[in-house]
């Protein structure tokens, strides 16, 4: 290879390599399909990586004159070594889809449809793309909203069958790598979407529960404040169960990110603590596997739902939670350590009995917040120790630990 001269306009812009599947978008700039698919529906770029002109219609165009251009030249330096490029298989029509679609009305027609749209997603992204503007996701999510728990429950047949057709509907779902728009209209329709998803979470197969997660999380991403405010507790009370069943490491963690980002809005953090999410976290703080991000998140959500009555009761119910948060400190990384402080700050402000603050004495929370004092942890954590510290320094005057000066500042 490095003693043939390659034609310039064989190389794609973006892997700088030999293109396999010439494709032209509407800019006129020719990329190999690969490269141009990541880069438009993995990478959700709007943008033509040559002339950065914004995209309106990411249609693929094949350019088969350079294919043809291409696999000539290749056959001519077949002696050096230069394998002929195969012609590539044409991507999917949407008259394709729509016939699968719509002969696909028995359950054992569905599976077979399954089958069929899990390859065709599994080819490429514009197979994907071509699925979703062909009405694959609406069928799809009318076998998942179609499902009836009662009918599974009393006969065995449909409970298999069933199963089958969610799990594999879920799957490829979230496989599509939704666009917003998708996304958006999924979290409309009245919520009966989120509300299928909840039961399936609730009773369906381990693999349907982890899926629906992913979906949610994908969802939450792209809705407004007023759609996440109107989550039902329900919801909460299955996120927990997910987390405490720990499905897969992947569920366990879109389930930690889809708390982070609906705990803050309205009343989600009284609904996760009523729903028994603190003393689930806690156990996996005490788990001493937790990676550094589950562990971020992890006190991230505990923090959010400390910030109501409710979350800081739960957490000082639990005989490990002060400890675990306190041991979390300058052990994990600077985000770890300042969610966890803000957490003792919330105990300190709202729940400080002589009891709490005798044993946030005693468990060496107070050793800790003057140890964050002397290191260097960021301004943020500092500073919000040193709030914790002055709020009760004439309680805890007696530890060796207090700076003189925080002690002088609050007389008894």
């Amino acid at each position: 290879m490095d003693e043939i001269d390659v034609p310039p306009f064989f190389i794609c812009p973006i892997s700088l390599e030999i293109m396999k599947d010439p494709v032209t978008l509407s800019t006129g700039i020719t990329y190999d399909r690969e490269s141009i698919e990541k880069w438009l529906f993995s990478g959700k770029n709007t943008t033509c990586p040559v002339t950065k002109q914004v995209i309106a219609d990411c249609e693929l165009t094949p350019n088969h004159t350079l294919r043809r251009l291409l696999q000539s030249w290749c056959m001519l330096n077949a002696s050096h070594g230069i394998e002929r490029i195969p012609t590539p298989k044409p991507p999917i029509s949407k008259a394709q889809i729509v016939k699968l679609l719509i002969d696909a009305k028995s359950p054992q027609q569905q599976i077979k449809c399954l089958d069929t749209l899990k390859s065709i997603a599994a080819e490429n992204a514009t197979n994907k793309r071509c699925m979703e503007s062909s009405g694959a996701v609406e069928f799809l999510v009318s076998i998942v909203c179609n499902y009836n728990p009662t009918a599974a429950e009393e006969s065995l047949d449909y409970e298999f069958d069933s199963i089958r057709l969610i799990d594999e509907a879920l799957s490829i779902l979230y496989s599509l790598q939704l666009s917003e728009a998708s996304l958006k209209n999924l979290m409309g329709k009245n919520g009966v979407f989120i509300l299928s998803l909840t039961r399936l979470m609730q009773r369906g197969s381990y693999e349907s529960r982890a899926y629906a997660v992913l979906l949610l999380k994908s969802m939450a991403e792209i809705a407004d404040p007023m759609q996440l405010i109107n989550f039902r507790p329900q919801l909460f009370i299955e996120l927990v169960q997910v987390l405490h069943d720990q499905i897969s490491k992947q569920a366990s963690k879109a389930t930690l990110q889809l708390l982070v980002s609906i705990c803050p809005w309205g009343r989600n953090k009284i609904k996760a603590a009523e729903a028994g999410v603190v003393p689930v976290l806690i156990d996996l703080l005490l788990d001493s596997s937790s990676e550094r991000r589950a562990c971020e998140m992890i006190l991230t959500v505990l923090d959010a739902v400390c910030g109501c009555a409710e979350g800081r009761s739960e957490l000082l119910k639990h005989g490990a939670g002060l400890a675990i948060v306190s041991k979390k400190i300058l052990r994990v990384s600077q985000v770890a350590s300042e969610r966890a402080v803000r957490i003792l700050l919330s105990i300190a402000k709202f729940c400080a009995t002589s009891k709490v603050l005798q044993e946030m004495q005693q468990l060496g929370v107070v050793a800790k917040l003057c140890l964050v004092l002397q290191l260097d942890c960021g301004s943020k954590t500092k500073e919000k120790a040193r709030e914790v510290l002055k709020l009760h320094a004439t309680v805890w005057k007696n530890s060796p630990c207090i700076p003189t000066n925080l002690v002088s500042s609050y007389p008894a």
